[in-house]
């Protein structure tokens, strides 16, 4: 009998992973840090997600589902992997329940941080309790009580949404474009706009990047079916003048200063390496790209590979990513997986 297959995170990457694995007759052990399965999809509360629309509780947590659901697979959350020694399809590891294990090989599947957008403190997050960020939209969208303000309660006439918060800011160490931040941007203010109807929604960006053809479903059903204003700006700061929040910045089109009250700011947070990734690093004895990313092998070679054999990655963990694409890798990083382990058996 081959040995088990190693899973680590349970988000749309790890739970792909191990499906893939498990109805092709594979044991498989996936481990969890967090309490539950789902990642930041469940964990941070999404609402409809880019680009299937399907509410993410219903879309992920069919995925938890089926994984649960089989019998090839064992879930162990609320763990982590503290040691791993080994190679050539000969892994041994030491969870954090000190339970040990022999491996076959390893999928990283461990996901990303939000940008936490108190290093953004010019733009009044932490400062004034109506700046909010993207995620916490989608918690009011996916709890079911609606947009609001979360100083009063009130449903705001107007809201900026600010684009590329800790995305494509060298000035704070974050590089590299997030890649889903437009499209989801725009996915909010379609949400915001179909709920308050009477709630002006403003955009503000350096450049739009829905790529492929979510320029079609986004970008530009955004402004055409619901009304979405786009300004091309650069942001100075936001203050408040005591009762509304003033978004002050120059309008990088027509080479002007302008300055726009609103009932609430959200900023787009981008997508940070996991906080963990050093530890990963040392642990699993994988490289990380210069961002802090874990580092991908040759991916002409074999698809999800490491800098370490037998040690496969997928999703966020690589750097931003979609929930669709990361779905993608997690079972094409099942599939080298196996082809690894057959070849060491």
């Amino acid at each position: 009998m081959s040995k088990p297959y190693l899973v680590v995170g349970g988000g749309p990457a790890g739970l792909s992973a191990a499906h893939s694995l498990g109805i092709l007759g594979e044991k498989v052990i996936l481990v969890e840090k967090e309490d539950r399965l789902g990642g930041a999809p469940i964990l941070d509360g999404y609402a409809k997600l880019v680009p299937s629309g399907e509410w993410a509780k219903d879309a992920i947590g069919s995925m938890v589902d089926r994984v649960t659901g089989n019998d090839n697979i064992t879930v162990l959350t609320s763990t982590t992997v503290k040691e791993q020694n080994g190679a050539d399809g000969n892994f041994d590891v030491t969870l954090s329940n000190d339970d040990t294990l022999n491996v076959g090989a390893i999928i990283l599947c461990t996901g990303f941080t939000h940008f936490d957008s108190v290093n953004k403190p010019e733009w009044g997050f932490g400062t004034f309790e109506d700046v909010v960020t993207t995620t916490q939209v989608e918690q009011m969208i996916s709890s079911g009580s609606g947009v609001r303000c979360p100083s009063d309660g009130r449903k705001p006439n107007r809201v900026a949404i600010l684009l590329c918060v800790g995305s494509r800011d060298r000035q704070i160490g974050r590089e590299w474009c997030s890649k889903i931040c437009c499209s989801v941007s725009a996915n909010i203010a379609m949400e915001i706009r179909e709920e308050l109807p009477d709630c002006h929604v403003y955009v503000y960006y350096m450049d739009i990047r829905t790529f492929g053809l979510l320029e079609t479903h986004y970008y530009w059903k955004s402004q055409e079916e619901y009304k979405v204003k786009y300004i091309k700006a650069r942001i100075a700061e936001v203050t408040s003048d005591g009762e509304k929040l003033i978004v002050k910045g120059e309008d990088t089109l027509v080479k002007r200063p302008i300055t726009i009250p609103f009932d609430m700011v959200v900023h787009a947070i981008g997508m940070d390496p996991n906080v963990d990734n050093m530890l990963l690093s040392s642990v699993f004895d994988v490289n990380l790209e210069q961002h802090g990313f874990i580092d991908k092998g040759n991916a002409y070679g074999s698809l999800g590979a490491t800098t370490h054999t037998g040690i496969f990655v997928a999703g966020a963990a690589t750097g931003p990513e979609t929930i669709d694409d990361s779905i993608a890798q997690g079972s094409s990083a099942a599939m080298s997986a196996i082809e690894y382990t057959k070849s060491n058996s």
